[in-house]
This record gives structure tokens, C-alpha cells and sequence, in this order.
């Protein structure tokens, strides 16, 4: 079937639904941006890191979307002896789950290394990282922004999903907002975007210059829960599986995206 963004988004619920599993606000907050990055930006030679694992079934539905993932295998998700579970697996499914995820803070400093080591080597492409904004709060994640800005890694790509919220608050209450001022004073190049425009996101990554000697980061503005009323904003998203009322309230709002 041709992809669409609201079949993702179908898929996406009937998946998780079925599952009764939580997570739900970061898969949808950051399921545009996997979309932008594996339908309309990633090319031969380009590798992706999805940082934060926690949104592993929004990665495994754009995977299976893509045709990387087989549907027998997807259906297996979240089950006994499964090899695709709630986290990010350490699984080389074609490639295309480099590293396990999950503990947040690691995603950059592998992107980096992956990164580095493709600049040694002289090997063409790209690696995309994407990570959370409560993941900034992990000390490794600067000491491997600065060591990707040190060593001019302008192939590695970060998007940052900014949703505002992290898992026992919003981000400006915790630790604080993550902002462009902080990874430009890294040495980064930095943009921002409507991370829940496709559009945007990948007309935002197309203004990177390929003659740069930084990395650059992407601060995607989102919304935890996006798309879903009874979720938007809140940190219950982050925990609460779907009843079936509200399991069949977002199959109504997803057909019109």
C-alpha cells in the first residue's frame, strides 16, 4: 500500500494499542521527523540513530513502512521472545539499527564516533542522530557536542525533538529549555523548524551548507502527544496505554492528516 502520513499514523495507534503499552506522547512527537528523515532525506551511505529509544514504535512503523521491516516481524512486537521490544534492540535490521537505545544521553556520543570514524575513512554519507530535549540533560551529551564541533564533523545531523516535556515535568522547569544560543556556543551549526511539518524539516535540512567544517543541530519544534486531544501536552502521554475510547477517537483524527 502507498504510504501516506495518516496510514502511518493508523498503524501507529492499531500498533501500540494492541500492545497496551505506553510512550505513546514521544512516538508522536517525534514520528514527523522520522518520516521527514527516512522517506525524503536519508540517501545511500546515510545511517540513523534514533537516541531516544523510548519511541521505538513510531522507528518500527516507518520501517515497516519503508520495507525494511516485514509485517510478520513487526507483529511480534512487544511479545514474548519478540527481537523488536519497547526499547531500541541492539538488532542490524539491514542496517539500520546501528546501536541499542534507550538509557538517554549515549545517541550522540555513537553518532559522533560513527561520525568521525566515516571521515577517517572517507566514506560518503551522512549520520542523522535524533534525540529528546530532556535528553540534553545528560552531561555526555556536551562532552560529545563538543567533541563533534572539535573535530568538524559536518556529516553528522542532529534533530532535537523539542516537545517541552520530559518525564516528571516540562523541560523549562527541570533543567531548562534546550535552545540554539546553547549549541551554537558549542561551535554547532544550528536551526529550528515545525517539527511536525514535513515540509519544513526537510526544506530546514536542505539550507545545510556541505562546504561547512561543523556539525549541525535541528531543533524541531513539537508536541508530546501531538494529534491527540486527550494526550496533548501531558505527562500522563508518557506513560498511559490507550483505552479503547480514546483508541478509536484518534483513528477518527488521524484521517485527516
Amino acid at each position: 500500500m502507498k504510504y501516506t502520513r495518516s496510514t502511518i499514523y493508523r498503524d501507529f495507534l492499531s500498533l501500540v494499542y494492541t500492545r497496551k503499552i505506553g510512550h505513546i506522547g514521544s512516538c508522536l512527537s517525534v514520528l514527523d521527523i522520522l518520516l521527514a528523515i527516512y522517506f525524503h532525506l536519508k540517501k545511500r551511505g546515510d545511517r540513523v540513530l534514533l537516541s531516544k529509544g523510548h519511541a521505538a514504535p513510531a522507528l518500527y512503523i516507518v520501517l515497516a513502512a519503508n520495507g525494511v521491516l516485514s509485517k510478520q516481524l513487526l507483529a511480534t512486537f512487544h511479545a514474548n521472545g519478540t527481537t523488536l521490544p519497547m526499547h531500541i534492540p541492539h538488532a542490524f535490521i539491514k542496517n539500520e539499527i546501528p546501536f541499542a537505545s534507550g538509557s538517554l544521553g549515549h545517541g550522540l556520543s555513537l553518532s559522533a564516533g560513527m561520525a568521525h570514524a566515516n571521515k577517517l575513512q572517507k566514506r560518503k554519507g551522512n549520520i542523522y542522530c535524533i534525540m529528546s530535549d530532556g535528553e540534553c540533560n545528560e552531561g555526555q551529551v556536551w562532552e560529545a557536542a563538543a567533541y563533534a564541533a572539535q573535530n568538524a564533523l559536518n556529516n553528522l545531523i542532529v534533530f532535537i525533538d523539542v516537545n517541552h516535556i520530559q518525564a516528571f515535568g516540562k523541560t523549562k522547569d527541570v533543567l531548562g529549555e534546550v535552545t540554539a544560543e546553547k549549541w551554537y556556543a558549542f561551535g554547532w551549526n544550528t536551526y529550528e523548524c515545525n517539527g511536525h511539518s514535513i515540509k519544513d524539516i526537510v526544506k530546514t535540512t536542505q539550507k545545510i551548507k556541505s562546504s561547512s567544517d561543523k556539525p549541525t543541530v535541528i531543533l524541531c519544534d513539537t508536541i508530546k502527544g501531538f494529534n491527540l486531544s486527550f494526550f496533548e501536552n501531558t505527562i500522563e502521554s508518557h506513560y498511559l496505554p490507550l483505552t479503547e475510547k480514546q483508541y478509536l477517537q484518534g483513528l477518527k483524527k488521524v484521517k485527516s492528516l
